[in-house]
């Protein structure tokens, strides 16, 4: 093979630091040549190449962690710090981000419900984190901006695409999935066990691992190109070689593979159960973490080869460890069939093959190396002699790691339990939580505790932290400042009243004259080049839909009644009740509208979906009222108003229904309390709008254009940043889709109004490629507002 061209890996450098497993590895960017190292031992460590001789040298140990760290990944540099950012996930489910010439950490991202173990990064600071919460989460400098939802088990690997916009997630749901701006675009399914590893092989190709021992290639379009096999267990961690194809793999049957042209060129056995992690550094060496706390470091540069006394000593450390014949890393073995030590004589066929010689009634295992031509042994083959979990914590249950998985039966007859624990755990809030989910007697909580400890006997870390609180408080309490708080808008009306309902503005969709002309093309706008002040944004107010004409609405509600089912019929008392809710909210007379004006049109927007959109329009026109807005958006009535307006956002419903619901929303805005509602709904509400996107149909996408406008107006005035990550999200979702150049218009606005003067939100914009997706719009000649619009938001970003 490869290693005949003195192409083989041969040890660079042993590196001991690290008191635990070393669970992650990045190749550094500061000082160069250097990489980072995480560890089960609660640091990350900095290593920078020797300059006297072949090994390394540990620069700083950084702690922030309170358990367990298992990934890491580099931030690159930015204006802020030139030297870049260490970025640190652990088993406290928190992540730390370093700068490179200080042990504590700069800042502590909180929000994920689980342990973070695979980190990624993007342009402009962004930061993918991947949890066993099931969730990746987007982060921007100290800011959670999205979350992506959709794995239905722990997610192992991150990845962030060359290609603005694109992310990768692999979990122990077994699949891969692709996210653009935040939603998920495809899932990749091929895998038959849990998704361990991601690498990126370019803009439209990439490579997974996972615990069923194979390698896929993959296409960004959903294709799998290629499977490859090598491994006997778990691969946990892969890394591509740089500025070429070939990789490298590690895992659970303690090799290292070299992988070129396909194939598995070079296996690289090494003294631990566990190889965690690999990275490849820019010369092309390999680094290895493993289970025994010991980093190592590979290469084929015979400059860089490590001395004759260390390789030895590395061989004799490799023939010295104990194989375990259970793990299957050497297939079935029976002792008995076994040959002696003349069966070493014969030369091995391809580079790793393993051979098993028995002698004194021992068995031992040796490997063949190409490149020294001779068989290296690997180790002795032990029989079931008290090999335990403890090696490194490796039981999966439910995709997790856990240092045990006891099996529990409670009486003879019934079905027996699983009960995952690790030892820094509390032994009664695992027995606790264990008879919880399980539905099980809490009388056995002694009986179950006592019995963890009698079976992880001195290996309890009672942990000091203030992890393990009450236990009926413990698991799922509130953590301040974790995504899924609400917005608090402040009590006092935040608006100047400009974008207040005005009687006989029916015709301008915009509130006042001078800002509303742009929008509806109308009066004395003119596209004078001389002129380049920005009229488009921030914009201050809400845009609604005011256009009405009461008389055919009527006309056809009276008309639909007439074929409505009994128990829907309205009276003639009714109609002329909603004739007066029109004429009083569509300023024809001064009246206001009473509430059982408002009781009859809530019996009529509940007619059945087919002959329901009169009546809705009513409600459309009619929310605009003050007295109607605080009556459907006031603290008591909202929760069926939502409902019933998102139950027609339904993509598989009617057309205009979806339309008379998004102009309905959109008008909620005119007051301070639909404003509320609208913001305090907001994650549901855009949810289920931008799945109307689907059906292009151009007046569905202005509306919802505009509805997303509005919530950009609303989040210019409060800093929700996760607010303002999902409305950046639909605006590049919804972009791909629409064609109608209104509604494009309308979000270049909302576009415009949401990164103005933040910062934080420009970045965000860049990093989902929100600039290329628009740049076409700065030329289109009619109407001009897009094009001007477009070129002042370009100027942001």
């Amino acid at each position: 093979v490869m290693a005949g061209e003195g192409g083989a890996f041969r040890l660079r450098c042993s590196l001991l630091g690290h008191g635990q497993d070393v669970r992650g590895l990045t190749c550094g960017l500061f000082p160069q040549g250097g990489f980072v190292s995480v560890s089960r031992d609660r640091t990350a460590r900095l290593w920078v190449p020797d300059g006297l001789n072949r090994g390394f040298t540990e620069m700083h140990c950084m702690s922030g962690h309170s358990n367990f760290v298992s990934c890491v990944c580099i931030i690159p540099p930015s204006d802020l710090y030139p030297r870049g950012l260490i970025a640190t996930g652990g088993n406290d489910h928190n992540i730390c981000v370093f700068t490179v010439d200080n042990s504590a950490p700069l800042y502590i991202l909180k929000g994920h419900k689980n342990t973070v173990c695979s980190l990624s990064s993007g342009k402009f600071g962004t930061l993918l984190s991947g949890s066993w919460d099931t969730t990746a989460k987007v982060w921007l400098n100290d800011r959670c901006m999205m979350t992506l939802q959709g794995h239905t088990a722990a997610i192992w690997a991150v990845k962030i695409l060359p290609e603005q916009g694109l992310m990768l997630t692999g979990s122990a749901d077994k699949t891969i999935k692709l996210w653009k701006a935040g939603r998920c675009e495809r899932t990749f399914t091929g895998h038959e066990d849990c998704v361990r590893g991601l690498a990126i092989l370019s803009e439209m190709e990439f490579l997974s691992c996972a615990n069923d021992a194979s390698v896929r290639r993959w296409q960004v379009s959903g294709e799998c190109l290629q499977v490859y096999y090598g491994h006997t267990n778990y691969i946990y961690s892969i890394s591509v070689f740089p500025r070429c194809k070939d990789f490298v793999t590690t895992g659970e049957d303690r090799t290292l593979r070299i992988w070129k042209h396909g194939e598995c060129a070079q296996t690289v056995r090494l003294p631990a159960q566990s190889v965690w992690c690999c990275c490849v550094l820019d010369n092309g060496d390999i680094v290895v973490g493993a289970s025994d706390g010991i980093i190592r470091v590979f290469t084929e540069s015979l400059e860089r080869t490590a001395s004759a006394e260390e390789i030895q000593a590395f061989e004799n450390e490799l023939s010295q460890a104990s194989i375990d014949p259970k793990t299957g890393d050497l297939g079935d073995i029976n002792a008995d069939d076994l040959p002696g030590r003349e069966h070493l004589k014969d030369p091995g066929t391809r580079d790793g093959q393993t051979r098993l010689i028995k002698e004194n009634g021992k068995v031992e295992a040796y490997q063949w190396s190409v490149s020294e031509g001779r068989w290296i042994k690997i180790g002795d083959v032990v029989g079931s002699s008290g090999a335990t979990q403890q090696t490194s914590g490796k039981v999966l249950f439910e995709g997790k790691e856990y240092d045990y998985v006891f099996t529990i039966d409670v009486n003879e007859s019934g079905p027996s339990y699983k009960l995952p624990y690790n030892i820094t755990d509390d032994p009664w809030l695992t027995a606790y939580n264990f008879l919880q989910k399980n539905d099980l007697n809490p009388m056995f909580l002694d009986q179950v505790a006592k019995f963890i400890m009698d079976n992880t006997k001195g290996q309890t870390l009672l942990s000091t932290s203030s992890q393990f609180l009450d236990p009926f408080t413990g698991a799922g309490r509130y953590v301040p400042g974790s995504s899924s708080g609400l917005s608090a808008i402040p009590a006092t009306d935040p608006f100047t009243g400009a974008g207040r309902y005005v009687p006989g503005s029916a015709s301008n969709a915009i509130g006042p004259v001078g800002e509303g002309v742009p929008f509806t093309g109308m009066s004395a706008y003119q596209s004078a080049a001389a002129k380049v002040e920005n009229i488009y944004f921030p914009k201050k107010d809400a845009v609604t839909f005011d256009q009405a004409n009461p008389t055919q609405i009527l006309g056809k509600l009276k008309e639909l009644n007439g074929t409505a089912a009994e128990e829907y019929k309205l009276t003639e008392d009714d109609l002329i009740i909603l004739e007066k809710l029109l004429s009083a909210t569509c300023n024809t007379s001064a009246e206001t509208p009473t509430a059982q004006q408002l009781q009859t049109l809530w019996r009529a927007v509940n007619w059945p979906e087919d002959i329901v959109f009169p009546a809705l329009d009513i409600l459309r026109l009619s929310v605009r009222h003050p007295t109607v807005n605080e009556n459907f958006c006031s603290e008591k009535e909202h929760v069926q108003f939502i409902i019933l307006l998102l139950k027609f956002l339904n993509p598989k419903g009617k057309q205009a229904n979806q339309l008379l619901a998004l102009r309905a929303l959109c008008n909620c805005f005119v007051s301070h309390t639909g404003q509320k509602l609208m913001m305090e709904q907001r994650d549901e509400i855009m949810t289920q709008a931008i799945e109307t996107k689907s059906g292009n149909n151009k007046n569905i996408h202005i509306a919802l254009a505009t509805l997303t406008l509005n919530y950009a107006v609303c989040l210019h005035k409060v800093n929700n940043v996760e607010g303002k990550a999902q409305c950046l999200s639909v605006i590049s979702t919804v972009m791909e889709v629409v064609q109608d150049l209104e509604a494009i218009f309308r979000l270049l606005v909302a576009l415009g109004t949401l990164i103005s003067d933040d910062t934080n939100a420009v970045q965000l914009a860049k990093s989902l490629g929100v600039d290329s997706q628009i740049k076409k719009y700065a030329s289109v000649s009619e109407p001009a507002k897009v094009k001007e619009c477009c070129r002042f938001v370009l100027n942001l970003l």
